[in-house]
């Protein structure tokens, strides 16, 4: 227990935990899409999906849930800690900071971090627990989807949190490699052709549903 608390209190296991944790939610995030795209296969075949978790798996879903909630914990935790580490270590800004090597995705993490865990909860409420979805019916997963989206200001929220969600997962897949020594270094570490293509298939996929539902494509 104390090598485990002192690992912990050590900026490189945070990191590490971090990105051991961030591979968790990119995990979850693909089950997650692959399981929404069966929208455009129907009513009959989403809502099926959904009693299929929600029945004979629900033991198995309610044990992943938990880990979940435990990795985005641990997550937040250490990424709020690092931040104040890292400003304790620099109370006073640069006063000129060009960025070298950073991308927009790194610049933009925490801001893109706190949009997601505001789109995470209002997400669980609208469509999980169904308090601010007026269309919201225990079982009726395909219909509490359209109800949910065919809401512009909803569809719109949706898209703009994949967006941020396509930041996110393109620095943090990166990086969590980078954190636990499986990506090598690269005289090019702005080429990260991986990372890109799990943020724009992650987020595309998750953002065509709100995309189709307003077109009128799933109906």
């Amino acid at each position: 227990m104390h090598r485990l608390a002192a690992f912990w209190e050590s900026s490189v296991g945070k990191k590490a935990v971090m990105a051991v944790t961030g591979i968790v939610g990119v995990l979850f995030v693909i089950g997650h899409m692959v399981g929404n795209l069966q929208v455009f296969q129907g009513a009959e075949r989403l809502n099926a999906y959904g009693h299929l978790l929600h029945g004979p798996l629900n033991e198995l879903i309610w044990g992943a849930r938990v880990v979940l909630l435990v990795a985005v914990v641990l997550h937040m935790v250490a990424a709020w800690q690092l931040t104040m580490r890292s400003r304790a270590a620099r109370p006073v800004p640069y006063a000129v900071r060009t960025p070298q090597v950073s991308t927009l995705a790194s610049r933009t993490l925490r801001w893109g971090g706190v949009l997601l865990l505001a789109f995470l909860v209002y997400h669980l409420l609208d469509l999980t627990i169904g308090a601010v979805n007026p269309a919201f019916e225990e079982g009726n997963v395909y219909g509490n989807l359209l109800g949910s989206l065919q809401r512009p200001l909803i569809a719109v929220f949706y898209i703009v949190a994949m967006g941020a969600l396509a930041l996110h997962l393109y620095h943090g897949a990166w990086s969590s490699l980078r954190t636990l020594g499986v990506a090598p270094e690269s005289p090019s570490p702005l080429k990260r052709r991986v990372a890109v293509a799990i943020a724009v298939i992650v987020a595309v996929g998750f953002a065509v549903v709100p995309v189709a539902v307003i077109l009128g494509i799933v109906r």
